[in-house]
């Protein structure tokens, strides 16, 4: 079983050069880590960035289905009943209120999301820094 002092004493033992090598291997390592942590806490979130978008593609598909068929279908069918500027207006309105409701679920998926930077990536590296300016 070694100690502090045995493992001190090992230390002092090596030559500057070695300890710097040494040094200089674990901060390799330690960025290749950080590096590879930030690229799957960012896959996370792109993929969680994915599913806001693609509401929000939704909400633009529903605003240009005014356009559509089914929208004119509408219009000629209220407009049995309503003027035809009426009918019109109510199927433009149901559109809207449609691409108002997918555009705001969109938005709320991306805020859900949060930040789009490596949040855990950003702590362990301060960690990394705090716990390098206390071994000196």
């Amino acid at each position: 079983m070694s100690t502090n002092g045995d493992h001190a004493t090992a230390l002092r033992e090596r030559g500057v050069g070695e300890l710097v090598k040494d040094l200089s291997g674990q901060m390799s390592t330690l960025a290749r880590k950080e590096v590879e942590l930030a690229k799957a806490e960012m896959t996370e979130k792109g993929k969680k960035a994915g599913a806001g978008a693609a509401m929000l593609g939704g909400a633009a598909v529903a605003g240009l289905a005014t356009l559509g068929a089914l929208t004119a279908f509408l219009i000629l069918v209220f407009a049995l009943f309503l003027p035809s500027w009426a009918a019109a207006l109510i199927v433009t309105a149901v559109w809207g209120a449609v691409a108002g409701v997918l555009a705001l679920l969109g938005i709320d998926r991306l805020r859900a999301m949060g930040k789009p930077v490596p949040e855990k990536t950003v702590e362990s590296v301060k960690e990394d820094v705090q716990w390098l300016k206390h071994r000196n």
